[in-house]
């Protein structure tokens, strides 16, 4: 933006593209990441791509009781929940750089 003036349309249409190739390569990046959650000490293990897609869940036979159904199903729903916690902190990770730069469009909102 030039001081006192209006912002330069074509400079910022070239921030927006450059923000936009870099938001891209960032999201392909994390689709093609896995992450890994675990509960119960490493009982219940769920792998995960950055994009939310759960790709194995792997189960400690000792997790396995057949008169207990319910931790098994708890211990599950933690590791998946841990997963989605990578998951999130790395799209923060990734993410972060490209989104906070939006700021610098003057674009209300980012």
């Amino acid at each position: 933006m030039r001081p006192g003036g209006p912002p330069n349309l074509q400079q910022m249409m070239k921030q927006a593209q450059k923000m936009q190739q870099q938001l891209a390569a960032a999201q392909a990046e994390l689709a093609q990441t896995e992450l890994t959650g675990t509960a119960g000490g490493g009982l219940v293990t769920v792998t995960i791509t950055g994009a939310g897609e759960v790709r194995a869940v792997k189960i400690d036979p000792k997790a396995v009781d057949p008169e207990d159904v319910e931790t098994l199903e708890d211990l599950v729903l933690a590791a998946v929940r841990s997963a989605h916690d990578e998951v999130r902190k790395l799209t923060e990770e990734k993410m972060g750089p490209v989104a906070g730069g939006l700021g610098s469009l003057g674009l209300p909102g980012f």
